[in-house]
């Protein structure tokens, strides 16, 4: 793998991450429990596409300028996406969304950190400018496991479920590719292992405070880094690119 082939990939999968996660938010845009007030899930969703399109951009720089970045957001398969797969599951339930939120936002803490000190400019400065977004993620899952361990008994079982369910897709998150150890010699990347401890200590500070058990350590999900996904992926991109796919000339 070339230099430049390493910054595409791992442009691509930040992008990714952040692309699969915001459509999937923007589903929970008419069922936010607080849709009487100001709802964060639209904000936080957009946070996340605006997140993807600058990433994507950057990757098509990096490819040449061949694509543009919708044309790499909305015309690909499957198998060439490498976001983490726990960004693609459903939320068919709010408390899945927070746990969800958590998990992620907490890692993408830690990493956007490490990131805006790369040795690409480009990497850095995104980073930079989406720190302070991921932060708030973060604040705004801590807030509602609070609020949701301090309700119903019904919703601390919940929300204790959705934890257990959704921790074994949170391996992938420090999983190191060949891109990233390529990329980690040259300042660009982080590593992962560390950003892995970080993430620990900040999960499980949150889950004792509002008295979530933290999950036992065991098997993980894994693949997403060779383009691997669950069912839910196929689904996602069918609607997200119909009318690319429909209307290939459009532009908007």
């Amino acid at each position: 793998m070339s230099h430049e082939e390493a910054i595409y990939k791992y442009a691509l999968r930040l992008g990714d991450n952040a692309l699969i996660q915001g459509n999937r938010l923007s589903e929970w845009c008419s069922k936010d429990p607080v849709l009487k007030k100001d709802s964060d899930l639209p904000n936080i969703a957009l946070d996340n596409i605006g997140l993807a399109k600058a990433f994507l951009k950057y990757a098509t720089k990096i490819e040449g300028n061949r694509k543009t970045e919708h044309e790499l957001a909305y015309n690909r398969p499957a198998q060439q996406f490498y976001n983490h797969q726990i960004t693609e599951l459903p939320n068919p339930d709010f408390t899945i969304i927070i746990a969800k939120q958590l998990f992620i936002s907490a890692f993408e803490v830690h990493l956007f950190t490490a990131l805006s000190q790369s040795t690409d400019e480009t990497i850095a400065a995104i980073a930079a400018v989406g720190l302070d977004d991921v932060r708030y993620h973060f604040i705004y899952s801590r807030y509602w496991c609070y609020s949701l361990s301090q309700g119903l008994k019904s919703d601390l079982i919940k929300m204790q479920q959705a934890i257990d369910n959704l921790w074994w897709y949170t391996g992938e998150f420090f999983e190191m590719a060949e891109e990233d150890h390529l990329l980690l010699e040259a300042g660009i990347s982080v590593d992962l292992t560390a950003i892995q401890l970080l993430w620990k200590e900040t999960v499980s500070a949150v889950l004792t405070e509002v008295k979530l058990q933290i999950p036992t350590e065991g098997l993980m999900q894994t693949g997403s880094r060779k383009g691997i996904h669950t069912e839910y992926l196929a689904p996602i991109l069918t609607k997200m690119e119909y009318l690319q796919r429909s209307y290939p000339y459009a532009k908007w």
